[in-house]
């Protein structure tokens, strides 16, 4: 045997070894996925139906857990999932991807670097969108730009959408609105709305059809105004922010703090330095699951859309947002990280 195809022999050995070595590891498991939002909002929902199916696309057939550490607009389990949780493939962290803009951004608190993380996937890009009460009197775009007090609405944190697509929209569109920080999830946000705390709220269109379905069916609850690259299919006559911008600048700020953004905000991902074998075999089995008869059954009936991102897109989107221009990322301070609301 030559020296070249002894040498093919050995790695070819090392590889299946350590696929085997893989593959047994998570036999008996139990893999975390690390939820930065309390139960009942539209990640919640996500992360238990995946929880239910992608165990039986993994070698050894691990059981997969939610475990919930909201906080910070899900800035804590993004931090925990980085710094504490063991690299060894059984915690899966699912934050919202907008704090990787806020990383850019140079935002407080951050305490981890998103071209580090392991991706796995994400289920779906989203729509975001402006829902308000009918108990409010804003019906429409029009009704809400002639409000003639500022419409309240519900945020969770800097890097939670529900924060920064009205910051946006404030801004680029000069609504009047008032944004009211603290929430800990867009379920809490929906129950001040029925409380009239607050007007509504802006998050995924995929996620609020499901988590405010019967308001929106009834009428008490209306979406106003999206913000997309083309307007949701189901959502025809809802004015799009970007068509209401009246500059370039105004329409570039939406593009890279809401629209880009939404391609990410749901993803999943691994502690840097999980072995590679162990994340090639997690992000084969999310790829799976996204495809799974019983898992499209079970979203179908829970009205969850499905249109998956890969690991390795998520991955170029997310060094995208380190190349934005310094006058961009600027502009993007300006509106996304301002010293009040």
């Amino acid at each position: 045997m030559n020296r070249g195809r002894l040498l093919l022999w050995i790695l070819c050995f090392v590889f299946f070894a350590s696929t085997a070595a893989a593959q047994e590891f998570f036999k008996g498991k139990v893999i975390r996925i690390v939820l930065g939002t309390p139960p009942g909002g539209g990640f919640d929902v996500y992360s238990r139906a995946l929880s239910r199916h992608m165990g039986k696309h993994i070698p050894g057939n691990p059981t997969l857990i939610v475990e919930y550490m909201p906080g910070a607009g899900m800035m804590i389990a993004a931090n925990h999932v980085y710094n504490v949780a063991k690299p060894d493939g059984l915690t899966i962290g699912n934050w919202i991807g907008l704090l990787v803009l806020q990383q850019v951004l140079g935002t407080k608190g951050i305490e981890f670097d998103s071209r580090k993380f392991e991706w796995i996937g994400a289920p779906k890009s989203d729509s975001p969108v402006c829902a308000l009460t009918k108990a409010s009197g804003i019906t429409s775009v029009e009704s809400w730009f002639a409000a003639k007090t500022p419409v309240k609405i519900g945020g969770i944190a800097p890097g939670a959408s529900t924060s920064d697509i009205p910051r946006v929209l404030k801004a680029v569109l000069n609504l009047p609105l008032q944004l009211v920080e603290g929430y800990k999830g867009t379920a809490d946000i929906r129950l001040a709305a029925d409380a009239h705390e607050v007007a509504g709220g802006c998050w995924p269109w995929e996620t609020m059809k499901v988590n405010w379905s019967q308001q929106l069916a009834s009428g008490d609850v209306k979406v106003v105004i999206q913000a997309v690259a083309k307007k949701h299919a189901e959502l025809l006559d809802v004015p799009n922010a970007v068509d209401l911008a009246k500059t370039d600048e105004a329409r570039q700020l939406i593009k890279a703090a809401i629209i880009d953004p939404a391609v990410i905000t749901q993803p999943y991902s691994l502690p840097p330095g999980t072995p590679k074998d162990r994340v090639k075999l997690l992000q084969d089995a999310f790829a799976a699951t996204m495809k799974d008869p019983d898992f499209l059954s079970e979203a179908i009936k829970s009205n969850l859309e499905i249109n998956p991102i890969s690991a390795r897109e998520l991955e170029t989107i997310v060094r995208g947002f380190f190349t934005l221009s310094p006058t961009l990322v600027g502009g993007l301070k300006a509106v996304l990280a301002p010293t009040d609301s």
